[in-house]
């Protein structure tokens, strides 16, 4: 498989490359490689692909970072952007709004399921997360049971990198460097089905048992030690681990029984992602807390928050109560301008319906990958899928340490990329390649991406 490619000439390298080498920290990236290993460099976007600085034209298969729902390059947005700097480009919502913020919040509260009417703004999902934590745990003091301050997460689920957020994240191996973490999280089984193939033929079975855990762990702390349960509408690290029928409905009956609250963490499943603004009303339930980001301005401006019901903010209306928490860029104007008009598109070219329109031609693509040794499952919802990867796919043998570093870390990312698609090998769980391409994706885009896996999967099979 070949792509366009305008070559530097060998040994040269660009001057971007070098800067990153010398001088950018970059996120989540082993630094040490660099400049042995150019840094890869992104110089544009239009629609549903990306170039690099070589000059070739790449499938953004991920949305960056499951964030572009509208794709790369719309100028209708920069116009806004631009026009909110003109007018007010800062000021915050510390005790004050602007007109963008306060029309933002409505709009979010009116898209929202139930009675969830509050907004607090934050400028990405792991505040978000962090934000929740902290109200729902000054909830519980402001109405009598000061001891209610834990929280219960799934195994494997990635809820951010705040120290408070790490603590609700299911993941010990990225807590280890930066531990001792804040006290309180405790973990519940996933909903990973192809790991429990006793439940393949009942998976509502499957659902029940899952959720069941769930309160087993809320009664095995003590009910009134325990504030919150944070789950993802679809969970994903671990990759893409969709809910079983009649699962979270039994969730939120746990939640009413113990009186915790229950907050969905639709960071990467808000905004389209599943064909709804919130995921939680296509899976059939309704949160105390939402917390949301990316897809809200589809990248054009770092936001996100959290959203909560009249429940949870009645106490907060007290008189001389104060949330004594925030953040200086939260609700920034002109990424509330951007979310505005980026909501707009979302509306106005239907992308929602969209989504559902083509999830099923998108999983049923990916499903062709089947027919590979190497491909063990393919799952997911909406525009947010994963394949998993094997090492027997009659057993569904997982790989090794070495394995992993030579596949993971070692040859996708590269292969992936240098055969024209961006995308997400990981295995913070089990090794997966995850897509989540933007909403105004269809199927020639759903071909090519299959195409480019089938190749490089099969490129990968041979190193094994």
């Amino acid at each position: 498989m070949t792509t366009a490619i305008e070559e530097y000439p060998a040994g040269v390298p660009d001057e971007t490359t070098s800067r990153a080498a010398d001088h950018l920290w970059m996120h989540f990236a082993r630094q040490g490689r660099h400049p042995e290993v150019p840094v890869p460099v992104v110089t544009r976007g239009e629609g549903a692909y990306i170039w690099d600085n070589r000059g070739r034209k790449i499938l953004d298969g991920l949305s960056g970072l499951f964030v572009v729902q509208v794709g790369h390059g719309r100028r209708e947005l920069a116009e806004v952007a631009a026009k909110q700097t003109a007018e007010l480009a800062y000021f915050p919502v510390w005790g004050y709004t602007t007109p963008v913020q306060a029309e933002l919040a409505e709009r979010l509260a009116t898209l929202a399921p139930g009675d969830l009417n509050r907004v607090f703004f934050t400028t990405g999902g792991g505040e978000a997360v962090e934000s929740a934590w902290k109200a729902a745990k000054q909830y519980f003091k402001l109405i009598g049971k000061p001891l209610k301050h834990k929280v219960i997460s799934r195994a494997v689920a990635y809820h951010g990198t705040t120290h408070g957020a790490m603590a609700i994240t299911g993941l010990p191996n990225m807590k280890k460097d930066f531990e001792p973490v804040a006290p309180g999280g405790f973990r519940a089984p996933n909903t990973n089905l192809y790991r429990h193939p006793e439940f393949a033929d009942d998976p509502k079975a499957f659902g029940q048992w899952a959720a069941d855990r769930i309160e087993e762990a809320i009664l095995f702390e003590g009910p009134d030690t325990v504030a919150a349960v944070f789950l993802e509408p679809v969970q994903n690290s671990g990759g893409c681990f969709t809910p079983p029928p009649g699962y979270f409905e039994r969730v939120r009956e746990i939640c009413d029984r113990h009186d915790v609250l229950l907050v969905s963490d639709e960071v990467i499943c808000a905004f389209g992602r599943h064909g709804a603004t919130f995921a939680c009303e296509k899976f059939g339930y309704t949160p105390d807390i939402i917390t949301c980001a990316k897809g809200m301005s589809s990248g054009y401006g770092a936001i996100g928050a959290m959203i909560a019901s009249e429940k949870v903010i009645e106490p907060f209306l007290r008189p001389g109560v104060a949330f004594p928490h925030g953040y200086t860029f939260g609700g920034h104007p002109v990424a509330a301008a951007l979310s505005l008009a980026n909501l707009d598109i979302m509306e106005n070219e239907r992308l929602n319906q969209r989504v559902l329109d083509n999830e099923a031609a998108f999983g049923a693509t990916l499903g062709k990958l089947l027919d590979l040794p190497i491909v063990g499952d393919v799952r997911g919802d909406g525009y947010f899928w994963a394949v998993e990867l094997v090492k027997d796919k009659t057993t569904r043998e997982t790989f090794d340490a070495a394995e992993r570093e030579r596949l993971v870390r070692g040859f996708l990312p590269g292969a992936l990329f240098d055969n024209g698609l961006y995308c997400r090998p990981d295995d913070r769980g089990d090794v997966v390649v995850q897509v989540a391409p933007p909403l105004i994706c269809g199927q020639a885009e759903f071909d090519e991406m299959e195409q480019i896996l089938r190749h490089t999967l099969t490129e990968a099979q041979g190193l094994l």
